[in-house]
């Protein structure tokens, strides 16, 4: 076991610098005193942004450099292997898709990795629909899970779904775990116990069908009609934003719903969720629903802000939310929305017990204890996490 302290990290990733699991595992990574850490974030999605962004944080100073190319995702998605042209050698190299991950089996193979890790952040059966695409995806995929040192899953329902589509036996694979989305609860602010006074409804995440802000906006329209006192803000940024605000303009929530936008640090959206007495996520029940097999990272910050949770019956930790964090399931439908939002609002001793339940639950995922786990997987030794 090699000591963290003692060792250099790469981890690559599309997304936000500052999303899970990758922006926690750097932030873990650099106060367990590990030597050099680089961090390298390529664009997700074309509409939100073009930029390569890369930083290496060494001796106490951080080296932060970015570049913009075209983006015309997923056909430029093979640019991330080439920007930064070239990484320092490392001990381990975290990879957050399975194209970073053969970038770093490649690496390995000319000594300037030690150890590469696949960490899966999701599962989309037919990634890219029937076709090539999906074909040399899943090609690709089989690949570097059988010849990473280790593999991530953010739910047994990926890992298990993975395995069946690639047909990979445990024998010839690389060892697989999973390693589920975690929060900052220890180190976040929480609602406060009187929080239900607010009568606020939270939403925060990408403005997309599959997230169902359509359907929740049509359930705080019938809120409105009934007469039950709230407001409602909306975080984040997608394709439907502008959609959405005209769709609530119709419905006659301009002085209800208050649009937000992209929170540009986790200390912003823990602040916002904060400030809220209940968080949704009215997934969309339809069947090609990727959160199926994911662990959608909001219903764990929607907790460890103590927040009592509205959701639908799609994430795979549904029931363990119900029983242990006491969160409430309804269908996914506006007057089923909006009734379980107006028993959470008019309930103000149930309210505080779920709000307990929700941290208490949140207690179970804190980040320092998953990734203490998870590195001594990948063969790193972790100060003692309490």
């Amino acid at each position: 076991m090699q000591p963290v302290a003692d060792s250099s990290f790469a981890l690559l990733a599309n997304g936000s610098p500052e999303g899970p699991p990758a922006a926690p595992l750097a932030n873990l990574l650099l106060e367990w005193g590990a030597r050099r850490v680089t961090t390298v974030f390529h664009p997700l999605d074309s509409r939100d942004s073009d930029a390569h962004e890369w930083t290496t944080y060494a001796s106490g100073r951080a080296r932060r450099r970015r570049l913009r190319l075209p983006s015309a995702t997923p056909y430029t998605y093979p640019l991330d292997l080439v920007v930064p042209p070239l990484l320092a050698p490392v001990d381990g190299w975290f990879a957050f898709n399975n194209l970073l991950a053969a970038q770093g089996l490649a690496a390995r193979a000319i000594g300037r990795a030690r150890r590469v890790v696949y960490s899966a952040v999701d599962f989309v059966p037919d990634r890219f629909g029937p076709g090539p695409l999906t074909r040399a995806f899943d090609a690709l995929d089989k690949l570097v899970c059988r010849r990473c040192d280790a593999r991530f899953e953010v739910s047994a329902a990926a890992l298990a779904a993975r395995d069946a589509r690639l047909g990979l036996e445990r024998a010839s694979a690389a060892p697989a775990a999973v390693v589920p989305i975690g929060a900052w609860s220890g180190r976040v602010p929480h609602t406060p116990a009187d929080g239900i006074a607010a009568r606020k409804i939270v939403f925060a995440g990408h403005l997309v069908q599959r997230q169902g802000v359509a359907t929740l906006l049509e359930a705080l329209a019938l809120l409105q009609r009934r007469e039950v006192a709230f407001s409602a803000e909306i975080s984040g940024r997608g394709p439907m934003s502008q959609e959405l605000r005209e769709r609530a303009s119709d419905l006659g929530l301009d002085e209800r719903v208050r649009w937000l936008g992209f929170l540009p640090t986790h200390a912003d959206v823990e602040k916002f969720l904060a400030s809220g007495s209940v968080g949704v996520a009215p997934y969309d029940t339809a069947p090609d629903s990727f959160t199926r097999f994911a662990d959608p990272g909001k219903l764990k910050a929607y907790a460890a802000a103590g927040l009592p949770i509205v959701t639908t019956r799609v994430a795979p930790n549904v029931d363990e939310l119900v029983r242990e964090a006491g969160a409430t399931v309804c269908d996914f439908a506006p007057e089923a929305l909006a009734d379980a939002l107006e028993a959470t609002l008019t309930d103000a001793q149930r309210w505080s017990v779920r709000r307990e339940q929700a941290l208490a639950y949140a207690r179970r995922f804190d980040w320092p204890t998953i990734y203490a786990r998870a590195l001594a997987i990948a063969g790193f030794s972790t100060p003692t996490v309490a």
